[in-house]
């Protein structure tokens, strides 16, 4: 029998990711990125969508710091 091999170039559902972003306040926003794609990203449309300045804020993943550079491929 033969082994059927993933084609490349098609795309997979698990280039992206979902991801919540939890306020103090309580309040949950959603995002869906790429795995590889910098939480720089998904950090600058959280503050911009809240009203805040990423100097105001801070992310944090099961209570470790996030730095702008990472991706969620890393964790």
């Amino acid at each position: 029998m033969s082994e059927e091999k993933p084609k490349e170039g098609v795309k997979t559902e698990n280039d992206h990711i979902n991801l919540k972003v939890a306020g103090q306040d309580g309040s949950v926003v959603q995002f869906k990125i790429k795995r590889h794609t910098p939480l720089s990203k998904l950090m600058k449309a959280y503050c911009e969508r809240q009203g805040l300045s990423m100097r105001q804020i801070r992310f944090r993943f099961d209570g470790q710091p996030i730095n702008e550079t990472d991706t969620p491929a890393q964790n």
